[in-house]
């Protein structure tokens, strides 16, 4: 899992050939810890299809900012330097599944 910063948010993300997930989180919230291992799951489940990253909102607020993140967790999958795909809040593995699929 990658760690993006302000410093290698447009090379890790937008930059990338590859769709790319970013969990926005933050290390005090709850219900990002409980997304942590769906998280992981899906990255070995599309490992090589798509890059994994997490964004610290409280370290990284410049990103955080440009992108409207108003709640956390928030998902996205960004692809071509664009998100494509948004989600707010707890969700299934089979849902977050669902939606990286429909970003491919």
């Amino acid at each position: 899992m990658t760690i993006i910063t302000e410093e290698n948010f447009e090379a890790e993300v937008l930059k990338n050939d590859k769709p790319v997930f970013v969990d926005f989180f933050a290390t005090w919230c709850g219900p990002c810890k409980m997304m942590g291992p769906i998280v992981d799951d899906l990255e070995t489940a599309f490992d090589g299809e798509v890059k994994f990253a997490k964004c610290d909102i409280d370290k990284n607020m410049s990103v955080a900012q440009s992108y409207k993140i108003m709640s956390i967790p928030t998902m996205m999958v960004f692809k071509d330097g664009a998100p494509v795909m948004t989600h707010v809040g707890g969700v299934s593995k089979a849902d977050l599944e669902g939606m990286i699929r429909g970003a491919l």
